[in-house]
């Protein structure tokens, strides 16, 4: 069995919590204050048609944009606004902060806020139950069996008593499978209806509330992420420890700034962050050429450490990587069912999309808090200001 640790330090006095795996970091989460998923009541600023987006004020000084594609009527708290009708300057609506501002980006935000429990994540205005992609297709098809009927009992049931009107739909969370198959369905209803209480309480609140209100605000420490992490893996039997150095927890951190990554077989990666996507370039290095495969070894050894990198870095949106060319396409099929295994392990919803003409493969991944490089240009101008 592997071996785990979960170490809380500080790099420049910010609180930061790793996880190890075997002695190496794969976790990295820095302690701080995050607006994502906290919930508002805010205002229409200001409508712009050709984007097809309002812009909203949750803040006296901070404003989200927000897609008008999908707007939950339920959502807005002025007046009663008919599906697909459109939103005004001045109306009031409950938004949920989909990812923070950015440099010159604002906020975005989402009137389909969703609402996680500890086996499950509903979402307002949507519809269907599903389960978490990083199970199996048997263990997805039977916890869906199982919830939806429980689901939709459920929601029906608040819908009535509390004379709401809204559409959800749910998401099976990985850490179900470990609820005893005797005590699921008891253990799921009681999930269920805490998030949908969750739900009834937020659009109760918001119209009652003053505009700028926080709503809601989630409770989901970095320690509570890294011991789910390592749970993840298969890793129950783990210790959470002080740091006292020995780990260099603030050199493994400042590695992580460097766009050249070395692998054990003397290969290495070239990451460049760039403003629209982030590129990947595997390099065989010092590989030994002559070796037979050696493409196919680097590449799977490379898929590894790019996962590895792209977690503790927090890289999101389009990941573009350039592999080695291999000739023997049924090596292509084994490194591209590799790499979608690796997405679905990691605890942000990554997408293998497709492999390019030029052999170009492309992942898209959620945008869930700022890149590791942000949070420390952060961190160290809190430093500087002190």
């Amino acid at each position: 069995m592997s071996d785990g640790q979960i170490i809380l330090s500080k790099y420049h006095n910010a609180p930061v919590i790793t996880g190890f795996i075997d002695g190496k970091m794969e976790f990295l989460s820095f302690d701080r204050k995050s607006q994502v998923h906290e919930v508002y009541l805010g205002k229409v600023d200001h409508i712009v048609k050709n984007l097809n987006a309002a812009f909203i004020r949750y803040g006296q000084d901070s404003i989200g944009y927000l897609s008008l594609q999908n707007i939950s009527n339920v959502c807005v708290t002025n007046r009663n606004i008919e599906e697909k009708a459109a939103l005004k300057s001045g109306d009031e609506v409950i938004v949920q902060i989909e990812s923070e501002a950015i440099k010159s980006k604002k906020s975005k935000l989402t009137t389909s806020m969703s609402i996680s429990g500890k086996y499950s994540v509903i979402t307002l205005g949507r519809s269907g139950v599903g389960a978490s992609l990083k199970l199996n297709d048997a263990k997805r098809k039977a916890l869906i069996d199982i919830t939806k009927p429980v689901f939709e009992s459920t929601l029906e049931r608040f819908q009535r008593e509390k004379n709401l009107s809204f559409s959800a739909g749910l998401i099976v969370r990985t850490n179900a499978v470990d609820i005893p198959e005797e005590s699921y369905i008891s253990a799921i209803t009681e999930d269920i209806a805490e998030c949908l209480m969750r739900i009834s309480l937020i659009l109760t609140e918001g119209r009652k509330r003053t505009i700028y209100s926080l709503l809601y605000s989630p409770e989901n420490s970095s320690l509570d992420k890294a011991r789910a992490f390592l749970r993840n893996r298969g890793i129950t039997d783990f210790e959470v420890i002080e740091d006292t150095g020995i780990h260099g927890i603030n050199s493994k951190i400042d590695s992580l700034r460097q766009n050249k990554i070395w692998l054990k077989s003397g290969a290495f990666l070239i990451i460049e962050q760039l403003e629209s996507f982030n590129a990947i370039d595997v390099n065989t290095g010092k590989a030994i050429k002559g070796k037979k495969d050696i493409s196919m070894a680097v590449n799977l050894e490379a898929a590894d450490e790019i996962m590895r990198q792209v977690r503790l870095r927090n890289l999101t949106g389009m990941i573009l990587i350039d592999f080695i060319n291999m000739k023997d396409e049924k090596n292509y099929e084994i490194l591209i069912g590799h790499m979608t295994e690796l997405c679905r392990k990691d605890p942000i919803h990554t997408n293998f999309v497709d492999v390019t003409g030029l052999g170009i493969m492309e992942l898209t991944r959620n945008k869930n808090d700022k890149s590791l490089k942000e949070i420390l240009q952060e961190v160290e101008n809190a430093v500087d200001n002190r």
